[in-house]
């Protein structure tokens, strides 16, 4: 991994497709000391609460055979939608709070999925990404992998 510098007041979003974490470093680059800000969730729904039905069926021109449609990953669209609502939180952070600084940590799938989404000032913005799900870490455990 490269080396990563937190500066003092610079942003750092730990986020995958459910949970995000937002946090502005409160102490300098070489003694880290993160504040949570603010803490987003997805419930965690199961497919048939999210979906609406059975997957559907066609056929041939000739009517004799069928075959099932592929039915839609209700999970894949809610961690899209999800991943939305960090890239406006993040467009927010650049707007209305200064943040000129962004650290992003997230898998290398919602890593991707969040820099599609993203706008041309939140991209600027970000000064690292970490393709690592840390999501799961306590805030002092985030501190010593970024710092290391």
């Amino acid at each position: 991994m490269a080396d990563i510098r937190v500066p003092w007041k610079s942003w750092v979003v730990v986020c995958d497709g459910a949970k995000a974490l937002i946090m502005q470093n409160a102490g300098d680059a070489q003694l880290m000391n993160l504040k949570v800000e603010e803490t987003l969730s997805q419930p965690n729904e199961a497919d048939r609460e999210i979906g609406t039905d059975k997957p559907g069926r066609t056929y041939s021109a000739d009517g004799t055979s069928g075959s099932a449609v592929a039915e839609t990953d209700w999970h894949d669209q809610a961690e899209t939608q999800f991943l939305k609502e960090v890239a406006t939180k993040l467009d927010e952070i650049v707007h209305d709070r200064n943040g000129s600084h962004i650290i992003l940590v997230a898998p290398p799938r919602a890593l991707g999925t969040l820099r599609t989404c993203l706008s041309a000032d939140a991209q600027a913005a970000i000064s690292a990404e970490v393709p690592k799900d840390y999501t799961n870490l306590p805030v002092d455990q985030i501190e010593r992998r970024l710092a290391a």
